[in-house]
């Protein structure tokens, strides 16, 4: 009985800042595609720093990618059940924001803007912060002292590269995983989208409300 009132209290707290994830991340979309719609880089598109930035953002999007899906490995869905400290896990207590958060960046790099870049991540990161102070308070709850002594040993957000260990991934689930990367190819089939808007602003079908430097 003990053990069924504690599985519906975990189930019912996990639901409720998934839904508040989805929530922060739907507002950061439509923030993202605001600005990717009617802004526009000061850089002529065919200059060399315009499409520097790009080919940037390019590589950043693919990371983050990556990044999400070897995070995935390891967190395999024990993230309520287990402090995961391997892989990822071990230099940030975060790698998947960690990870989106590049991601982001590089998305705004479409744009080829140093600011867009800089402020697509500073806002994701922002939007992620918001997450994940409501993670940990259900976190240290749910999984306690152990919990606790991780939080006290790897930073929140930005990794430590000297605390790597390799660790156990668990129990693999393809669903997961395939789940993640289908998240994350999101932003590899965008790339094409960026282009059509680009030449759209080009052509004056599409109106610049904003430069970004």
């Amino acid at each position: 009985m003990v053990n069924e009132v504690r599985y519906a209290q975990v189930k019912h707290g996990l639901g409720g800042y998934q839904h508040m994830r989805r929530l922060v991340l739907a507002v950061l979309i439509v923030v993202m595609f605001a600005a990717l719609l009617f802004g526009q880089s000061t850089f002529p598109p065919d200059t060399i720093v315009h499409e520097t930035i790009e080919m940037v953002g390019v590589l950043m999007i693919f990371l983050g990618v990556v990044g999400r899906l070897w995070s995935t490995l390891y967190i395999g869905g024990r993230k309520s059940s287990e402090v995961v400290t391997g892989g990822p896990y071990s230099i940030t207590r975060n790698p998947l924001y960690v990870f989106s958060t590049l991601a982001a960046a590089g998305v705004g790099a479409q744009i080829g803007s140093i600011t867009a870049t800089i402020g697509f991540g500073v806002l994701c990161a922002g939007a992620f912060y918001i997450v994940i102070l409501r993670e940990e308070r259900y976190l240290k709850e749910v999984l306690g002292a152990p919990y606790r002594a991780y939080l006290a040993k790897v930073p929140r957000f930005l990794p430590k590269l000297s605390l790597y260990q390799e660790g156990d991934t668990g129990s693999f689930k393809p669903r997961l995983l395939r789940t993640t990367l289908l998240d994350g190819l999101v932003f590899l089939v965008a790339l094409p989208f960026f282009e059509l808007i680009d030449g759209a602003q080009q052509s004056g079908m599409l109106p610049v409300l904003f430069r970004f430097p």
